[in-house]
């Protein structure tokens, strides 16, 4: 394959396995793309799906998988521990080989309004896609959740969608919105702790990420802390499936903040209060180079070759405790050439 984009909508959907398959079936099958990894949350109650191969054929999958989750979710029975604004939350596209982020920006913006022309679903344009810089930060369009969404459309304030009916209606009601944007390589990250109540997971993520904390005075006068972190946002919350908590990050440059730099921040914050990690997980794939980068922070033997450092990151950040990590499978470009 020449050009790859790649391709990560996230679905609200992550514990009944039937509708994950028929969300999942829906993206394949397409000639020039393929589904490099699928992958359920059952706590968080969604799904991250990753494809990746040429962009027309990128753009028809993720429809599918919009459409098909329109189909199959509905927003008002949804509960999970993840933000999220509707069926499918978020839809990135992300330059890997031989394309451009102008390519990505136009592939959202075609994929909106055809989510808006055909299925009649809201949507919103982020990262570089994004109409105005104060629509670029996901979290930001995100704010309030799906539960807002009837209240923004009740007062037509300045969160209203890019793209899609003017007025509430059941469809909005049972699909909620959909963010669509284009993006650099971001890294979902969750650092795992050795607690239940997710209490200093929470407090490690507003030290280590990077909008810091809100701090207010006696008067109601506020400011913020810058947090630790260059390009990271973080959050604590419990993983009751595992009976642990988890620091959960979106490395948002890799290159800012590394994998290993994120996990040894989170494990030092969490030891000086009394708690131990548990090792880490990749949400989705990741780029080679990232994975070489912490096997280099852990290696021990002279002269390693690729699939050493691999496996040295493997170890050191311990990503196979809650489950086998298949390097083949979850890093990009050696994903794509099994694919091949």
């Amino acid at each position: 394959m020449g050009k790859i984009i790649e391709c990560v909508p996230n679905f609200s959907e992550g514990r009944d396995q039937s509708i994950i398959e028929k969300i999942a079936n829906s993206a394949m099958g397409i000639e020039g793309c393929m589904i490099l990894g699928v992958e359920p949350d059952p706590d968080y109650n969604r799904t991250v799906l990753t494809i990746a191969g040429e962009p027309d054929s990128v753009v028809q999958a993720a429809f599918n998988v919009i459409k098909s989750s329109f189909e199959h979710i509905d927003m008002r029975k949804h509960k999970g521990e993840h933000p999220r604004i509707g069926a499918v939350d978020v839809c990135p596209f992300i330059p890997i080989q031989e394309s451009t982020m102008q390519e990505c920006v136009e592939l959202a913006t075609r994929l909106a309004k055809k989510v808006s022309d055909e299925l009649s679903i809201p949507a919103f344009l982020y990262g570089y896609a994004a109409v105005s810089e104060d629509r670029r930060l996901l979290s930001d369009l995100r704010k309030g959740e799906y539960e807002s969404l009837e209240e923004r459309y009740a007062n037509n304030g300045p969160l209203m969608p890019d793209f899609g009916p003017s007025q509430w209606t059941e469809k909005i009601a049972k699909f909620g919105a959909v963010v669509i944007g284009a993006r650099d390589i971001l890294v979902a990250y969750n650092v795992n702790l050795q607690e239940t109540d997710a209490a200093v997971a929470k407090k490690v993520g507003t030290i280590i990420r990077s909008s810091g904390r809100l701090i207010k005075n006696s008067t109601g006068d506020k400011m913020r802390i810058p947090g630790m972190l260059e390009m990271v946002q973080g959050m604590g919350l419990p993983l009751e499936s595992h009976g642990i908590s988890q620091v959960s990050m979106n490395l948002r440059d890799i290159n800012s903040t590394s994998l290993h730099t994120a996990f040894e921040a989170v494990k030092s914050i969490a030891n000086d209060h009394s708690v131990e990690t548990c090792g880490s997980e990749i949400v989705g794939l990741v780029p080679l180079s990232t994975m070489l980068d912490a096997g280099r922070w852990y290696n021990e033997i002279e002269n390693p070759t690729d699939q050493d450092l691999v496996n040295y990151a493997i170890k050191g950040l311990g990503l196979d405790k809650l489950g086998p990590f298949d390097a083949n499978s979850r890093i990009i470009e050696w994903a794509v050439k099994e694919g091949n």
